[in-house]
This record gives structure tokens, C-alpha cells and sequence, in this order.
């Protein structure tokens, strides 16, 4: 049907008003945002465990010109000012620092504090599981996930294998299987009860086995009869694996089914990063917390070295990526390890001509300062009354200082106002504030821990955030700018804000 022509003018002239209110929006100049979120995206996608956050974050730290340490050959020896060095424990947890060209102990450390690991489920040691003529895995739930979120989702495989050499020897291999190799599918409506769909209610122990294949589909696995035979050794471990997620793994890794002798495995959602909104200022992904903070405290310590600041620096510019923080951090590569202790002791006295001296450590201690970066609670619209009234972070507006007077946060303050002062200093936005509600739990961080361990001052700061421990998360583009400015400006300012606060 042929429109009026007045009905066609009309409608063009509503959508030029529409399309200049769009443009008129204070977040329709995202795009300036936009290739920063486009390398989180990145970062996010190839981070797919804790093994891959390392092994991202070291990429980038080599093009950066870091160099790596070994902790058991007492490379620490080499340290010199102006050096840029990481190291690594466990594959999972990254330590890396610059030290100042003009170093000085009495400058200490300014360290960023973040942790790779995110909730998620993880393959059982004994994997094998089979049930109605389906293949299934036996997967355990690491940390607090929104479970419920994982249910219909196309889920990959990553991690760690261990493998055999010809040599005897056993080397570790990483492996990402970024397909929908794996699904835990929903219970039909029709199945349910009223109250069982009101309260989506299911059991972690029989109700989140992913499915991996049809039993029917053995004989088109591949499997040969040698590998079969392998596979039925009774070795104490590969009886008790599903053959085919062998045979997958090997395929992977291009070995021979009988060469694997353990993993460590993830399941991930292969959905990628996306932009979302209507002008592309949020970021949707799995991971966010914490691996957001984890991209931002790399820029931030590249970029530290590469626009020369170094030069000038008297301190230690260091980020320390930390596992098993979603499980509490009491690990060997948690928060709650010695992990920064010993290498704050082992720098110090490689640049202090050998000089074990427990006095000078506390010393450093006293004047190093500690950003413990983790995701922050933005309002939720639909929610607000979750919020204290007058502690409501908002998306896109800026890094939230967050606070507990009961010490589920390290933030003081003193490391408070230090902070606010880097960001007036730098002319960033002012940072926001986050208590939770005294009838709502309130979680922790890693900041606690740092601080109770070294006795550093300490300061617990995130980015705010939507659906935290989903499987997939929402933040806001303009606060990877916000966040990484930040980070930048305590690297450079720190050492002077610190100078002008009175202790």
C-alpha cells in the first residue's frame, strides 16, 4: 500500500528527532571506548581458565619486552633497576613488576591485586558417567555460580593435561576446546511441577552432568583397538575416564590416548564477549570477575613501561594475578600463600646488594601500597531496593571504592582517601562508593587477606558490574577506560599522593 505522502514526511521528520536525541545522549560517544573493549573482548575469549588468563597476560607482557623469572634457580639475582620481570606458580597465578629506574627502597611497592579464577564447573577425577544410554561427565562446582545460569548453554572444554614423553618424562600442556562439545540441558516444562518451575529447584549432584554424547555413537568415536585396550588398563585413573573425552583430548593435543595421565579441566560458555546496548556501552561476557581487572592491571603495567615511566621511578610498579580466590584463597596460589611476602623479601634484597634484612622489609612493607581489584555490585534497576540507598555504583560512571566496617574489605580511610586523591590528581572521575545493605551477606575479596599476611595498606576497588558469577556478566565499555586510567595514574602518582597525606 502506498503511504500519503504528509504520512511519509511526518515519519521522517519523528525519526530525524529520534536519531538526534540518540546522538545527544552522553553515551552515544562510546566509540572512543570501543578498541580498549575490543582487547578485553580478546583477552576474555582466549582466557578461558586460569591456565590460559596466564598464559594471555604473559603474551602480553613479552611484547612489552618482560622477561621471564624462575623461581628455583635464584634468578631473582638478576634484578636490576629498570627491569621489567614475571614469574609464575602453578601456571595459574602471574606475578610481574617494573622497577624504577631511579630505584629506591624507601619509594616501596604499588601493587594491583586481581585473581584469574572465575566460578565455573570442573571435570571430577573420575569422569566417566553414564545414564539412559547418554554419555555424561562428572563435574564438581567450583566456587559460588549461579548455577541455574549454566543450564542450556553450548559449553567448552579447557585446561591443563599432563602428558607422557617418550622419555618418561611428564610435561603439561594447555588444551581449549572452543565448541559446543558439552550441555546441560533443562528439564521439559511439561515435566515439572507448579512449584518445581516457580522455585527452578535442582540438585548440584545429579542434575548438572553435561552431556557429551550418545551411547549408541562409541563405535564412531575413532577409538582403535589398541587405544581401547589402553584404556581398560587398570592404572588406578584411566579406568575410571571416558574414553571418548580421551580420544578428544588426544586429538587435541595430537598424543596418543595412553600418553595422557591426568588433567585439569574447565567447562566454559563458547559464546564470545559481545557489545550490547544501543550505543555499545556494555560489555556482555563470561569471566568478568575477575578477568576485567586482570586485562586492566596488564595494560596498566605495559603501558607503565612503555611510555618510558620508568625512567623517573623510584618504586616497583607490580601486578599480582592470584587462583583459587573464588574458593577462598587458602591455597599455595592464593591470596592467603606467601606468594607476595617472598617475592617483595627476594626483590628487595636482590636490589639492596644481598641484604637480608628484616628491618628494611618492614620498611618496604610500610611504605608499599596494595589495589586489590575485584568487580564491584552496579544498581540493578530492576532490584534497587538490594541497594543501600546511598551506596548505588552505577555502570559506566567510574571505579567503586568498596567498604565494610566488619573487614570484608581492606579499604580504610586513609587508603580511601589515597586513592581519591590519585584520581583528582590524574582528573578522573570521582570514584564511587559501595557498602552492602546490613540485612544482605556480604562477600570478600582478596584485599583482607593481602593486608592481614603483609600488613600493607590496602585498598579493595572494582569496576561495577551486573549478574556477578553468572555465566555470563555485563559491565559497562566506558569503565575499562575508567578503570585502566586509574590504574595508570596510581602507578605514576602514588609515590607523591602518598608523600602529601599525613600518616
Amino acid at each position: 500500500m502506498k503511504l500519503p505522502a504528509i504520512t511519509l514526511i511526518i515519519g521522517c521528520a519523528i525519526w530525524q528527532k529520534y536519531a538526534q536525541a540518540l546522538a545527544a545522549h552522553p553515551l552515544a560517544k562510546t566509540a572512543e571506548h570501543l578498541p580498549l573493549a575490543q582487547q578485553a573482548m580478546e583477552y576474555i575469549n582466549q582466557s578461558t581458565d586460569p591456565f590460559h588468563a596466564v598464559q594471555t597476560s604473559i603474551r602480553t607482557l613479552q611484547q612489552a619486552g618482560f622477561v621471564e623469572l624462575e623461581e628455583t634457580d635464584e634468578p631473582l639475582l638478576k634484578i636490576q633497576p629498570g627491569g621489567k620481570y614475571y614469574m609464575t606458580r602453578n601456571r595459574s597465578t602471574l606475578v610481574a613488576f617494573a622497577v624504577g629506574q631511579q630505584y629506591n627502597p624507601q619509594a616501596g611497592f604499588q601493587i594491583i591485586g586481581g585473581h584469574t579464577d572465575s566460578p565455573n564447573l570442573r571435570v571430577k577425577p573420575r569422569s566417566k558417567r553414564t545414564a539412559n544410554g547418554c554419555i555424561q561427565l562428572g563435574v564438581e562446582c567450583y566456587g559460588g555460580g549461579l548455577w541455574y545460569t549454566w543450564f542450556d548453554r553450548d559449553l567448552g572444554l579447557s585446561g591443563r593435561v599432563l602428558v607422557r614423553q617418550s622419555d618418561d618424562t611428564i610435561q603439561q600442556q594447555l588444551v581449549q576446546i572452543d565448541r559446543a562439545l558439552l550441555r546441560i540441558s533443562n528439564l521439559a516444562i511439561h515435566l515439572q511441577t507448579a512449584k518445581e518451575r516457580d522455585a527452578f529447584a535442582f540438585n548440584k549432584e545429579d542434575h548438572l552432568s553435561p552431556i557429551l554424547a550418545m551411547e549408541v555413537k562409541k563405535a564412531l568415536t575413532g577409538t582403535s583397538e589398541k587405544t581401547e585396550e589402553d584404556n581398560n588398563k587398570k592404572d588406578g585413573w584411566t579406568e575410571h575416564q571416558e574414553p571418548a573425552l580421551l580420544q578428544i583430548l588426544a586429538h587435541e593435543l595430537q598424543v596418543e590416548t595412553s600418553q595422557i595421565v591426568d588433567f585439569e579441566l574447565c567447562l566454559f560458555d563458547t559464546q564470545k564477549a559481545a557489545l550490547g546496548g544501543a550505543y555499545s556501552e556494555f560489555l556482555h561476557a563470561g569471566r568478568l570477575d575477575n578477568l576485567a581487572s586482570c586485562f586492566m592491571a596488564v595494560q596498566a603495567l605495559t603501558h607503565h613501561v612503555q611510555e618510558k615511566k620508568l625512567d623517573q621511578a623510584s618504586g616497583i610498579a607490580m601486578i599480582v594475578l592470584y587462583d583459587h580466590e573464588e574458593v577462598g584463597s587458602s591455597s599455595a596460589v592464593g591470596a592467603a600463600s606467601p606468594i607476595m611476602t617472598e617475592t617483595i623479601r627476594r626483590i628487595t634484597t636482590a636490589l639492596n646488594d644481598q641484604r637480608q634484612d628484616l628491618e628494611l622489609y618492614n620498611q618496604v612493607i610500610s611504605r608499599s601500597f596494595c589495589l586489590s581489584a575485584d568487580q564491584a555490585h552496579a544498581i540493578h534497576p530492576n532490584y534497587a531496593g538490594k541497594h543501600e540507598k546511598l551506596h548505588q555504583p552505577a555502570m559506566n560512571a567510574g571505579m567503586v571504592i568498596k567498604r565494610n566496617t566488619n573487614q570484608r574489605y581492606a579499604t580504610t580511610v586513609l587508603t580511601g582517601v589515597l586513592m581519591r586523591e590519585v584520581a583528582r590528581r590524574a582528573q578522573l572521575p570521582p570514584l564511587q562508593e559501595f557498602m552492602i545493605r546490613q540485612d544482605c551477606g556480604c562477600g570478600s575479596t582478596i584485599g583482607p587477606l593481602i593486608s592481614e599476611r603483609t600488613g600493607m595498606r590496602t585498598i579493595d576497588m572494582g569496576c561495577p558490574q551486573l549478574s556477578m558469577h553468572s555465566i555470563r556478566e555485563t559491565m559497562g565499555v566506558c569503565d575499562l577506560t575508567n578503570g585502566l586510567n586509574l590504574f595508570r595514574a596510581f602507578f605514576e602518582h602514588f609515590p607523591q599522593v602518598d608523600a602529601s597525606v599525613g600518616k
